[in-house]
């Protein structure tokens, strides 16, 4: 058997690719939001935790930026790490790619990006996602219905009323062929804040798998409270 028919005769694999090059402004911890420890260890070792019990999940990546030295002390244990991250979301994820596809991955292998401030997110959500979409032509993420009342705003006052009957609020993991998420990337440009919305620039219509109202990105200063008090819960 040729090299190119053993590769197609083997099933495609999953990979996470989890970006954290991320400073979180907005988070005012005094620093990257997912060193921050929540319930006993940092946000992203709650999330590579969660990813690791995903018997699914061939391989773990973290993108790191370039010059982050504190890594390895909040994330203690063999974690692969590619010091490869852009000043943009969609930079960071296209240079994991290239990472991935230099340690053998290819492009029909699923990828699936995870924020590593979602450090909320179940393994079985997480399966559940891939068991919708392995068989899908596009791939998808998890999401949630908007149930709350939308407005558009103007000079902080309520200028309308948003029509929410088919908004959904994306979460991530968001899996997508490797092949495919690299070209989507490359087109779309750095602008993009999720891989799903660059997809669908190409024409395609990922699938939309109900997630968890837990599994939300640790945003603002009061994520943080709110993520402490479930995680303990959870233990």
């Amino acid at each position: 058997m040729t090299e190119s028919a053993a590769a197609s005769a083997t099933p495609p694999r999953c990979h996470a690719l989890v970006p954290c090059a991320g400073v979180g402004e907005r988070a005012g911890a005094g620093g990257p939001k997912q060193y921050r420890v929540v319930a006993g260890r940092s946000v992203v070792a709650h999330t590579l935790a969660a990813l690791a019990a995903v018997p699914r999940i061939a391989s773990t990546l973290v993108v790191l930026a370039p010059d982050d030295a504190e890594f390895e002390r909040h994330a203690p244990g063999a974690h692969r790490v590619a010091r490869v991250g852009g000043a943009t979301r969609a930079a960071s994820v296209a240079a994991g790619l290239a990472a991935l596809t230099a340690d053998g991955a290819r492009d029909d292998d699923w990828v699936l990006v995870h924020d590593a401030a979602r450090c909320l997110v179940r393994p079985a959500d997480i399966e559940r996602l891939i068991a919708a979409c392995e068989h899908d032509a596009t791939g998808g993420l998890l999401a949630l219905p908007v149930a709350d009342t939308l407005k558009h705003e103007a000079d902080g006052r309520a200028a309308a009323t948003v029509d929410r009957r088919a908004l959904w609020q994306a979460q991530t993991p968001q899996m997508f062929r490797l092949g495919l998420l690299r070209a989507a990337l490359a087109a779309a440009g750095d602008a993009v804040t999720d891989e799903a919305s660059a997809v669908e620039a190409l024409g395609h219509a990922p699938k939309l798998v109900p997630g968890a109202l837990e599994n939300f990105k640790l945003t603002w200063p009061a994520d943080f409270a709110l993520a402490e008090r479930l995680l303990r819960t959870r233990a």
